[in-house]
């Protein structure tokens, strides 16, 4: 019996597979025998079944050597795989862990005769005992559905089915759930009525999806999810997407030196709300500093971050913060800022470039077709002898009167002082632009009296080059709003976080498009989770800085109305905004009328863009009949159009139906996530960290003649126009968030950047290496725009060079820091 069963084992021995598995630690103990791992053969097993490919014996890990990896501890373990002689080629990786903590997983690789088999893992392990489901993890070979080999199809479904989840239940740590919810979890009613918001998706606030947390509603409203508790961080997200423990950790510290250094310089003076010269404000970035933090500033403090950052920013008050740089508006020449060239270049490559328009109507009109008040005898004096009809071809406009007239009522009685503006310029035979003419607009009153219009002009010197400032100053509040609710939060971070839920839904890892899209979700939801916990939430720190208050949102929903994804398209977008020609023969199809550093830079960083996408696509989709077959690409779209952006599902889109469809899609989106975020990111310190240059807010009218406030203003200009601006505290929390969001961290992967082995394709490869070649020559071309003189948009009279289309596509983590360059690859601040 025994030579029968020893020659029975014979005939069906065993071989072996080596293997190296690369976790990181962060203090645990090993992982010792606890972690049991399984392959899974690209064939199937049992045909006639389940599709479930051949199965190794169980494996564990063993002889660990640890290095240091970027800071963190890292540890290769060995592994042998024992597997039949017709196991086949593996195809993933099934891994179960009884071990008691969590375990990152770097990677994993597989040494068969000929070849190595990666995966490029980057995922938390939780134990088995929180998740009751085994962690699939595939090679970094990409199959389309229907090419997937028959032993990885039930893995590959049983995948996508545990990412889906059932909607139920409040989501924990260890959780891979991906749903979706409205954003209904921005207010606090049970703290009281006046943290009541409103909850945007659906009907009457229409608003993109964010990843459902499931947390219990609050007891003042059914609607409203609850608040979690006072001070943590820890809102869910998926494990997969939350941020690195180093990063969260270089995260939180940057945020505690910058709100150190700037609350509580030798300026903050106990009943000192406001600076007393242009030259103090300049005082804050000086180190400068108070061992005594005042009381209202730790009062008012406490009511914003939680209990954990807060104490955190206490501590460190009592040491002495770094030294930070001057914002790059005032470097070179501290009275740039106050420049009308400045001013209209700023338009157009400062850091909301994307809502200047071509002026079509002259006076302009509002939608209502009620028309400006700006006539041509306010503008033809500064047309510098140009004749109107010559130089009405050439100009633009600043609009921001009309999504905001409906809000001002609400505004203003809330304490803040705001217009609605059209500002007029005009593009000067030098290309710069020239402000003619700023219209500041108030609704008129309940008892029938018309819209109030004032129309300001500019001049070189007396009373009226001070109300031309104060007027500038209002724009600029108006602009301050619309780039941080709008161009920042809305049109990047919050319209981008239903794609990655439907990607990670309806997408296998192993999917292509999965893979090419994967690098450009970094992080993302995580920052989205932790905006909604301190900057966009009732009371949080945009309701205090922005003259918007606690209807920031429910105006951000307003203009997600207008939202339109075809339209996010750079060429798209400058032709709806009438800033180029269309031009058949040119490789983005559009022409520029004029120097923009922001579309020129931007056009040729879209032009890569899709060029590496078509070559990517071309690769796994051979005809249109390929895209249409593909079933989970079809899924990820639907849900795109019907749930992730359901309030949207009538406006146009792209069918899903073309090569040609699908690269532009992809395009747009990977345009959103890199280049756009990029552009109204990372400039906010150089431009915003002076508050005088883009005030959030103002506390007062302009003046009108004749009033108690004119008299005020014309006794002391420079005095009236800083007690206009916000008070010292608010100016110094709006300083310290530029600082932190324009900060470029260590472990930032730039476009053109990949993790090594993220793809088996060779091809792939290759045309990733030409998209890098590319985005080296375009960093050439701006280097040489930035030196030309003639080129008078690309510094301005500030010296701040265009970088922030710049790609930084070399030195991976040297650009730490507020460098103004560098395009990530997501929206990963």
């Amino acid at each position: 019996m025994e030579e029968h069963q020893r020659s029975s084992s014979s005939a069906k021995p065993f071989s072996k597979i080596n293997g190296k598995v690369v976790i990181i630690s962060e203090g645990q103990s090993a992982p010792g025998n606890s972690l049991l791992l399984r392959i899974c053969s690209c064939t199937e097993d049992t045909p006639a079944e389940s599709g479930e490919g051949k199965f190794s014996e169980e494996a564990y890990l063993r002889n660990g050597e640890s290095n240091n990896f970027h800071g963190m501890k890292t540890t290769t373990y060995k592994v042998k795989f024992q597997v039949k002689p017709d196991f086949g080629i593996p195809g993933a990786l099934v891994i179960k862990s009884q071990h008691k903590q969590k375990l990152f997983l770097q990677s994993a690789t597989l040494e068969i005769i000929n070849q190595n088999i990666h995966f490029n893992c980057n995922s938390w392990i939780y134990p088995f005992k929180n998740t009751n489901a085994d962690r699939i993890f595939f090679s970094n070979t990409s199959y389309l559905p229907n090419q997937t080999p028959s032993g990885l199809r039930g893995l590959r479904r049983r995948e996508l089915e545990q990412l889906r989840g059932n909607s139920t239940g409040e989501r924990k740590e260890w959780d891979r759930i991906y749903d979706y919810d409205c954003y209904n979890d921005l207010g606090n009613p049970d703290k009281g009525r006046e943290h009541a918001r409103p909850v945007l998706g659906g009907y009457l606030y229409p608003y993109p999806r964010r990843v459902r947390t499931g947390r219990p509603r609050s007891n003042q409203d059914p609607l409203t999810e609850s608040r979690p508790e006072k001070g943590k961080l820890d809102i869910y997200v998926p494990s997969d997407e939350q941020l690195s423990p180093k990063k969260l950790s270089e995260l939180i510290s940057n945020a505690v030196q910058a709100t150190v250094h700037f609350l509580i310089p030798q300026t903050v003076q106990k009943g000192s709300r406001s600076f007393s010269s242009f030259e103090e404000t300049s005082s804050i970035f000086s180190g400068k500093r108070s061992q005594v933090v005042e009381k209202w500033v730790k009062e008012t403090l406490k009511k914003m971050v939680p209990d954990k950052l807060y104490k955190e920013v206490i501590h460190a008050s009592k040491k002495t913060p770094l030294k930070l740089p001057l914002p790059q508006i005032i470097a070179e020449n501290q009275l740039a800022w106050l420049d009308d060239q400045e001013f209209g270049r700023q338009t157009l490559a400062g850091i909301n470039p994307t809502h200047i328009k071509r002026l079509k109507d002259f006076p302009p009109k509002s939608k209502s077709g009620v028309s400006s008040s700006i006539t041509i005898s306010h503008i033809e004096h500064s047309l510098d002898g140009v004749p109107f009809q010559e130089a009405r071809g050439t100009m633009v406009i600043l609009d921001h009167h009309d999504y905001l007239m409906p809000f001002l009522s609400i505004i203003n009685r809330k304490g803040a002082c705001v217009y609605a503006s059209r500002t007029i310029l005009y593009s000067r035979s030098d290309g710069t632009l020239k402000p003619l003419a700023i219209e500041l607009s108030l609704p008129g009153c309940s008892c029938g009296k018309q819209q109030i219009n004032r129309v300001f002009v500019p001049a070189s010197e007396g009373t009226e080059a001070a109300l031309w400032q104060l007027a500038k100053a209002h724009v600029a509040a108006n602009d301050t709003v619309y780039h941080q609710l709008i161009s920042h939060w809305l049109k990047t971070h919050a319209v981008v976080e239903p794609f990655i839920i439907a990607t990670r839904r309806q997408l296998s890892e192993m999917h292509p498009i999965h893979r090419l899209l994967d690098p450009h979700f970094k992080d993302t939801m995580h920052i989205n989770a932790l905006a909604r916990s301190i900057l966009i939430n009732s009371g949080g720190i945009l309701e205090k800085i922005l003259f918007s208050g606690e209807i920031s949102m429910e105006l951000s929903s307003k203009l997600y109305k207008e939202w339109r994804f075809d339209e996010q398209a750079l060429p798209a977008d400058l032709l709806k905004r009438g800033l180029v020609h269309s031009d058949p023969n040119s490789p983005t199809g559009v022409e520029l009328l004029f120097d923009y550093p922001y579309a020129v830079d931007g056009l040729d960083v879209w032009t890569a863009i899709k060029t590496w996408v078509t070559d990517f696509c071309s690769i796994f989709y051979k005809d249109d009949d390929s895209v249409e077959a593909d079933s989970e690409l079809k899924a990820w779209w639907r849900e795109i159009r019907t749930v992730g952006h359901g309030d949207k599902s009538n406006s146009p889109w792209y069918e899903m139906t073309t090569c040609s469809n699908l690269v532009q899609i992809l395009t747009i989106l990977i345009w959103i996530t890199s280049g756009l975020h990029a552009v109204v990111n990372f400039g906010q310190y150089a431009y915003a960290g002076y508050p005088l240059n883009r005030p959030g807010l103002c506390q007062k009218f302009i003046p009108e003649e004749g009033t108690f406030e004119f008299a005020e203003f014309l006794k002391d200009p420079d005095q009236y126009y800083l007690k206009m601006l916000p008070e010292k505290f608010e100016m110094s929390i709006g300083v310290a968030l530029a600082e932190v969001l324009s900060r470029h961290t260590s472990d930032e992967l730039y476009l053109g950047q990949r993790p090594s082995e993220w793809t088996a394709n060779e091809e792939v490869q290759q045309k990733f290496e030409k998209f890098n070649e590319e985005l080296q020559k375009i960093e050439k071309k701006i280097k040489a725009r930035n030196r030309n003189p003639e080129l008078k948009n690309r510094q301005g009279p500030a010296k701040i060079p265009y970088n922030l289309l710049y790609p930084g596509t070399s030195n991976i983590g040297s650009k730490e820091g507020i460098t103004g360059k560098g395009i990530p690859n997501s929206i990963s601040i």
